[in-house]
């Protein structure tokens, strides 16, 4: 028989495993890969990104453990390390999940610490991940300069992932979970619902993926279109899907694919469980 901690730990990473499949599912995301098409992306579709979250499959769950046991960064990088090697062994080397891998693995890590210790019972994940492992995260940027992550810091001085973990996640917080809620508060599918919340996200985010393929000109152009979409009624607009469409065609024209916004809606969808864990 399994233990409630080991039960508890299991239940976090079906959590996870599931947010990654509703956001792969989703449609119409403009840039993105869809059931429909692959979007922007050349080197992947649907069944790719199946397949790297299958085998994802229990690098959360030691992650969790990991996590509860109140161990430091570097061993849930060793984690995250063989999980990415693992699910690049399943799409023959293509990087389809490792911001969302980097993000969900810290969420879930910090939400099994908090079942564990009961002092941080009040602190929300993002909280606790910036308690516990911010300090480690900011320095862990200098031990791999080769990431695109790494070159668009550099270059644009974009913090990305890893600025937003370190400083306990707040666009997930204070951008992405709100409009995740404020949408199903108001009636809409969890579909609409996180259609919507990418949208938004794509309006905020200083996501390093468009500055990698489009630059400042790339990333002001998503932002401005998400924004645009979200004035005009967002997704409670009788025509979204038709303009998300159009949208989705100008943005394969330009390469541009909001890589990030899809990994924080994918953590959206798991905070707002994880956070009533």
């Amino acid at each position: 028989m399994l233990s409630l901690t080991s039960s508890l730990h299991e239940k976090l990473e079906r959590i996870c495993l599931d947010a990654l499949r509703h956001e792969a599912m989703a449609w119409p995301k403009p840039g993105l890969v869809t059931p429909v098409d692959s979007g922007s992306h050349r080197d992947m579709h649907l069944g790719t990104l199946l397949a790297s979250i299958d085998a994802l499959q229990g690098s959360f769950t030691q992650l969790a453990d990991a996590g509860a046991q109140g161990l430091p960064y570097s061993a849930l990088q060793r984690i995250a390390i063989e999980a990415e090697r693992e699910m690049q062994r399943a799409t023959n080397n293509i990087n389809t999940h490792r911001g969302a891998l980097f993000v969900l693995g810290l969420l879930v890590a910090a939400a099994a610490l908090r079942h564990a210790d009961r002092t941080l019972s009040g602190s929300s994940l993002g909280a606790i991940v910036a308690l516990k492992w911010g300090a480690e995260i900011s320095a862990s940027r200098k031990q791999s300069p080769s990431s695109h992550g790494n070159s668009v810091f550099r270059k644009f001085s974009a913090g990305g992932a890893r600025t937003e973990a370190a400083n306990g996640f707040p666009t997930l917080y204070r951008i992405g979970l709100p409009s995740l809620r404020l949408h199903l508060k108001a009636g809409h599918s969890m579909e609409m619902a996180r259609i919507g919340t990418l949208m938004v996200l794509m309006e905020h985010l200083e996501d390093t993926n468009l500055l990698w393929r489009g630059g400042i000109s790339g990333l002001e152009f998503v932002k401005s279109s998400a924004l645009a979409f979200n004035r005009a009624g967002g997704v409670s607009a009788s025509d979204w899907q038709q303009q998300l469409v159009c949208l989705h065609r100008e943005f394969v024209l330009r390469n541009l694919s909001p890589g990030g916004s899809a990994d924080l809606l994918a953590a959206c969808c798991a905070l707002h469980l994880l956070e009533d864990e």
